[in-house]
Parts: structure tokens; C-alpha cells; sequence
């Protein structure tokens, strides 16, 4: 029997001598052999990304000479448009941040256009006084695992993720909460209408959930008239907390009020808003976005049908429950993530809606709060399908009731902000009344 390397086994040659010199062939090895033609890729960059050294091996996966690279290209180059977001939202953030990653799931771009679906691992190299110096940068080929690890993948990230979101939350609370308590509590009630307004023709409910008292939240929404009879309605999620969180909130809503007075259709209010908090906060190398639905809502009375006209920036799809008993979701596919990219796709959809037909819109709050005794799993999409169905049909306060009951019930797995908003057509003609609103 041999070894696997084709090393005949010291007790089967009986020859220590031959042995030792098979050992010490091997081990004749180069350094920069073993670095160029490693079976994983390595590359180290500067601190802003340009590539400055690369091995064979890598170069080889992607089909691309050394001379197109090194010095040419920066790290996020080579990667697919997902994967260049990803590094830019997620991936560069962290590194910074931690210092270093490991088994990052990414899709490398080779030559001929194909992804490369890889895992990678960074760390920042120091100086002798702290100073950052390059990041080395290993890549593992994982074509062959990509089939069945890319859900185990994508589930512990956000697992991660939420762990580190709730980790700062509570790191920032606990820095200063007696003084800051009673300011936040005031700011966070700015950042969203005390109540929606009354709107002929339909009936409204709402409901907010802060997930700390001591956070601001990120969730947005509001409700407000335009030209004609016809009513604008939005609702978001910014990305982080705190004081940047409530800054791009506001400048979101208002930018969408100013822009749905200029133009009313849906997807111009969102391309405007995409643009301003692109142009605001890409050129400081710290981008903020935000997923938002923008809908533009036209009654019918009692002359015609209620139109709904819907734009989506990378925000969950809206639930119509109809006065027939069914439920189903308004799909927005192809919307963007809002001031990611210039010139971001939105997705669009419409409905009608007929007496006794609600609509709800809702931050993903409420689709990711965790379920199960160990809170591992999350409540999603389908669950929240067969929740409506169960309680259509049903009024816009109906609805919402139904809904606080939901989040109540998660306890501790929701750690997230929700904002849930519902607009209806009364089963019955009724005169206009105030919403209902729910705040916590």
C-alpha cells in the first residue's frame, strides 16, 4: 500500500534513508511555488482595493493575465454586480470595521462573463504603530458546494448579522439611556405622522413597533393627498439606528413628499429619492439606502373601482386580502435597493380593489422575527400568506389588530422595527371617520 502522495510507507520499504529523501524532495518546494500555484486563490490589496500582488492560481479560475490585474484592477473588479454590492453594503464594511472575515460567499466574474461562486477570507495587515497596510485575501473554489450550502449560507449571514445589529443596539442604549430616553422618545415621534388622515372613500389603520425604547427606529411611513382625489402612500426601512438612521429618515420622507407633488407616479417618486440619498452619501464613501414601497391610491366611490398603483426599491411585496376570502401577495419584482446604484430599477405593480379588499404593506420586521424554541428560524413569507388567508376577509383595522396580536406573540424573536399600513374599501358604503392607529 502507498500514501496517497506516492510516498511508499516507511515500514513496507524498510529503507529509512529512501524514506528521508522522499521527504526531503517533497519539501524542496519554493515559496513562491507554493504561493503561485496554491489550490486556493491569493491576492493582497491596498486599503482601497487595488490589487497588488495575485497568484496563478486565481488568475487561472478567472481566465485573466497578471499584467490586466495587478496594479489595474481593485478587488471588487473581479467580483459579479451582486457580489461588487455586496462587498460595497456588507463586505468592505465589515473588514474595516472587524479587521478581518472568513468563508464569505461571493461570485467572482471570469473572463468569459460566467460567475465563480467562491468563499473568501480577508484580513487587514498592520503596521508596527496600528496603522492599516493591505488586506491579504484568500479564495476557496466553491462551485461544487454552492448547490446545496448557498440557503445554510445566506441564513447564517442574516443570523450574524441580526446577532451584530442587536449587539450594537444594546451597546449604544446602555452608553447613555437615562439622559437620552425622554429626546429619543420625541425625535422618533417626528420621524412619523401622529395619526393618518382621514380619506374619503376608504378606511386606514397603522401601527409602528420600535423594537428599543432606546433606539431610534428606521421604519417609515406616511399618507397624504395629491393632485385630484387621489392619495400618496408610502412605507420603508432605512438601513442602521440611531441618529444616522433618523437623518436619512427624514430626508427620505420628505424627499418623496416634494417628490410626489412634482410627479405622482410612483416609480419617478422612488428614481428621484434613489438619486438624492445616491448623490448624498456615495460621494463620502459611506453609502446609506433604504427599501421603501411608493403607492398612489385613487378611490372610486361609489362611480367606479379604487386603483392602486404601486413602485418598489428592493422592499417585501404588499398583501391585498379580498372580500372573497382569499389572499394574495402584489409582487414588485426587480426593484433595487433605494441609493445602492445611479438609475436603480424599480418594480411596479397595480390593482383594483373592490368593497371589502385591504391592502397591507409592512417592513420586513415582521418576516424575519425569529420562531421556534431556539428563535432559529424566521417567521417568513409564506407563514404571513397563510396568516391573511385565515383572517380574510377583513377591514384595515381588522387587519392590523391581527397583526399586533402576531408581533406580540414573538416575545424576544422580534428584534427588529415594524411598521405595518393598511388601506381598505369599506364593505358597505360609511362615512370617512379617523384612522386607527397603533403605536408601540
Amino acid at each position: 500500500m502507498c500514501r496517497t502522495s506516492g510516498v511508499p510507507d516507511p515500514a513496507e520499504t524498510g529503507d529509512e534513508a529512501s524514506t528521508d529523501a522522499a521527504f526531503s524532495a517533497l519539501l524542496e518546494d519554493s515559496a513562491e511555488d507554493l504561493y503561485e500555484s496554491a489550490p486556493c486563490g491569493y491576492l493582497s490589496t491596498m486599503m482601497d482595493g487595488t490589487i497588488a500582488k495575485i497568484n496563478n492560481t486565481l488568475l487561472d479560475w478567472l481566465g485573466l493575465e497578471r499584467e490586466a490585474v495587478a496594479g489595474r484592477k481593485r478587488f471588487a473588479d473581479l467580483l459579479t454586480i451582486g457580489g461588487k454590492l455586496y462587498h460595497e453594503t456588507h463586505f468592505a464594511p465589515l473588514l474595516r470595521m472587524q479587521g478581518e472575515l472568513r468563508g464569505i460567499a461571493l461570485d467572482m466574474r471570469r473572463r468569459d462573463g460566467a460567475p465563480l461562486p467562491v468563499l473568501v477570507s480577508a484580513v487587514i495587515k498592520h503596521g508596527s504603530e496600528g496603522e492599516p497596510l493591505l488586506i491579504r485575501i484568500t479564495v476557496f473554489d466553491a462551485s461544487d458546494r454552492r448547490s446545496y450550502e448557498k440557503e445554510l449560507l445566506r441564513r447564517r449571514e442574516e443570523a450574524e448579522r441580526a446577532r451584530a445589529e442587536a449587539d450594537e443596539a444594546r451597546r449604544q442604549a446602555e452608553a447613555d439611556r437615562a439622559r437620552l430616553a425622554d429626546a429619543l422618545a420625541v425625535l422618533q415621534r417626528s420621524l412619523v405622522p401622529d395619526s393618518l388622515p382621514a380619506v374619503p372613500g376608504l378606511e386606514t389603520a397603522v401601527h409602528y413597533h420600535t423594537a428599543s425604547p432606546d433606539q431610534l427606529g428606521g421604519d417609515f411611513y406616511d399618507l397624504f393627498p395629491v393632485a385630484g382625489d387621489r392619495w400618496a402612500f408610502f412605507l420603508g426601512d432605512v438601513c442602521g439606528k440611531g441618529p444616522e438612521a433618523a437623518s436619512l429618515t427624514s430626508l427620505t420622507r420628505y424627499t418623496l413628499r416634494a417628490a410626489a407633488h412634482h410627479d405622482p407616479d410612483p416609480a419617478s417618486a422612488l428614481s428621484t429619492l434613489n438619486a438624492v440619498l445616491h448623490e448624498r452619501y456615495t460621494g463620502d464613501g459611506n453609502p446609506r439606502y433604504c427599501t421603501c414601497i411608493f403607492g398612489i391610491i385613487e378611490p372610486g366611490g361609489e362611480h367606479g373601482p379604487t386603483t392602486v398603483r404601486l413602485a418598489s426599491g428592493g422592499h417585501p411585496p404588499a398583501l391585498v386580502l379580498r372580500s372573497d376570502g382569499r389572499a394574495e401577495f402584489l409582487p414588485t419584482p426587480g426593484g433595487l435597493l433605494i441609493g445602492v446604484v445611479p438609475g436603480a430599477p424599480i418594480g411596479t405593480a397595480e390593482t383594483v380593489l373592490t368593497p371589502g379588499d385591504t391592502i397591507v404593506l409592512y417592513t420586513d420586521g415582521l418576516t424575519e422575527a425569529r420562531t421556534g424554541p431556539g428563535r432559529d428560524d424566521l417567521y417568513g413569507e409564506d407563514a404571513l400568506h397563510a396568516f391573511a388567508t385565515d383572517h380574510a376577509p377583513a377591514a384595515p383595522d381588522e387587519v392590523i389588530t391581527a397583526l399586533t396580536g402576531l408581533l406580540e406573540s414573538f416575545g424576544e424573536g422580534l428584534d427588529d422595527d415594524t411598521a405595518l399600513l393598511a388601506l381598505g374599501v369599506p364593505a358597505a358604503p360609511s362615512l370617512p371617520g379617523p384612522a386607527t392607529n397603533h403605536l408601540s
